[in-house]
């Protein structure tokens, strides 16, 4: 399997080189040339398996310089305890109705990115020793909240390495911004960035593609990579879980094999949802993906007209890791919706950058709307749903999850689509209890980790013990800086 970017620099590479680098130097992003299938059968195997096991099934599709004992070690690593507090990695919760909650939060760090970072560490120091790198890698991160504690928790004191993480100071929750100023290990570094976190993105992306300082860098001794999404090896392990939530339901009886499941994904940044389209590429039966966006609509917007138009009003919500205006990763959902064509990625991404916006044509937009659906989420209706599902099923929820919630109710009471729906459940609710707490009709005053015993005492379940052990943490990286500031911070980090 060979790799190429988005943007048409002609450069093929293996996966080891693609990880290794995580951004193309064109500025594009790594894609296959090509999407393995499995059939039905080999699906239905999957579901006699355990999670590690399904994961190294489907990295080994993509990762083919690995051996399989290779990623099976690092599977078999990654994906168990003491990381992960629940034996099945991602249960499927059943609420009725066909509706299922797929737990993508019981990693260490109590969010979705976990599924993708507790393994990413693994495969970048080998595909460091693949490829004969010799310098040391410098780990850059912009994140809205969860993937920068994952990425800091994954590569900790993690040899060769070192980790920096921008995020937008006043656009994370209380807990996110603990977990993440208050990391242990001795390669970390955390700074927050005075904007949001389009703009924290951009400073990284432009770091990336300044060829003086990874000049300066490399005469340092250190080249740059990422843990986000942008990264293949970050994102091929979430493809993993689309077909690991289908095999649950056969194995639990739910669904016959071949029968079609609707995901609905709440999504910023578009890399989560595109883990699921890349396996609707593979054969996963999916009737569609479902997009749930919160205030900041722009998704919604596209996938309904198939104009990407960032010229509006950024909004700081409830769901904060949803925050974002510029959606990194559909890049590559245009690129294999043009045909593969990669100059007619770089002339959207060319117009974006000069414009804010570009337009589709009928035929790709045709495409899109054949796969995907798409809602928004006020919210007020944010808070209701977190209420009602407690209500209801006495089941605890996050801003994100309920999101998606509201948006999948939404979709089938237009479309009047009753298939099986599994909603991507993305970060416990105690990352966010001061929202929880007021859509509960209780007080919350206090700061983060007080609410957080506030939140178990009223609702009456249990806190993940990484959120539990914040009490009494103090923070360790108080730095904050302009977005003009954030590569003198990298390089007074690195040299």
């Amino acid at each position: 399997m060979l790799y190429l970017s988005t943007r048409g620099s002609g450069e093929k590479l293996v996966s080891a080189a693609v990880i290794a680098k995580g951004l193309s130097e064109d500025g594009g992003l790594f894609v296959p040339e090509f999407f393995p299938g499995l059939s039905p059968d080999e699906i239905e195997k999957l579901a006699n398996v355990e999670y590690s096991q399904r994961a190294t099934r489907i990295l080994g599709l993509f990762l083919d310089d690995f051996s399989a004992a290779e990623l099976d070690l690092y599977s078999s690593q990654a994906y168990s305890a003491p990381g992960f507090d629940h034996p099945d990695i991602a249960p499927l919760h059943k609420l009725g109705d066909g509706t299922y909650s797929l737990e993508l939060w019981h990693g260490p760090t109590s969010a979705f990115k976990d599924m993708a970072l507790q393994i990413l560490p693994r495969l970048l120091t080998a595909s460091l020793k693949k490829t004969g790198e010799k310098s040391q890698v410098c780990i850059l991160v912009a994140t809205s909240g969860d993937t920068g504690k994952a990425a800091l928790e994954g590569f900790c004191d993690v040899p060769g390495t070192k980790i920096m993480v921008f995020y937008p100071r006043d656009g994370v929750s209380d807990v996110q911004k603990l977990q993440m100023t208050s990391q242990k290990g001795s390669n970390v570094n955390v700074v927050s960035v005075e904007g949001n976190f389009d703009d924290a993105q951009a400073g990284v992306k432009a770091i990336f593609s300044d060829a003086s300082l990874r000049e300066e860098l490399g005469s340092g001794g250190y080249f740059l990579s990422s843990a986000n999404s942008i990264n293949w090896g970050r994102l091929v392990p979430q493809i993993a879980y689309y077909f690991s939530a289908y095999c649950d339901l056969l194995s639990k009886g739910e669904i016959k094999l071949g029968q079609e499941v609707n995901y609905c994904v709440p999504t910023g940044n578009f890399g989560n949802i595109l883990a699921g389209y890349y396996a609707v590429k593979m054969g996963l039966p999916v009737g569609k993906l479902i997009c749930a966006s919160n205030r900041n609509d722009v998704l919604t917007d596209f996938i309904s007209d198939g104009i990407y138009d960032k010229n509006r009003r950024f909004y700081t919500t409830v769901s904060p890791s949803m925050d974002i205006l510029v959606s990194s990763n559909l890049e590559r959902l245009l690129y294999e919706l043009s045909g593969k064509v990669s100059g007619t990625v770089s002339g959207y991404m060319a117009a974006l950058a000069e414009k804010g916006r570009y337009e589709i044509p009928s035929v790709m937009k045709n495409e899109l709307n054949r796969v995907f659906a798409a809602g928004r989420c006020s919210e007020e209706d944010t808070l209701d749903t977190i209420a009602q599902i407690f209500k209801k099923q006495s089941y605890l929820i996050d801003t994100h999850t309920a999101v998606a919630f509201k948006v999948l109710g939404d979709y089938r009471r237009i479309s009047g689509d009753n298939r099986p729906a599994v909603v991507l459940s993305t970060a416990s609710p105690y990352k966010f209890c001061d929202s929880v707490l007021k859509a509960l009709g209780q007080e919350a005053s206090a700061d983060g980790t007080v609410l957080i015993a506030d939140l178990e005492k009223f609702s009456g379940c249990p806190v993940p013990g990484p959120l539990a052990d914040l009490a009494g943490k103090t923070p360790r990286f108080p730095d904050s800086v302009p977005v003009q500031g954030m590569q003198k911070a990298l390089v007074n980090f690195l040299l």
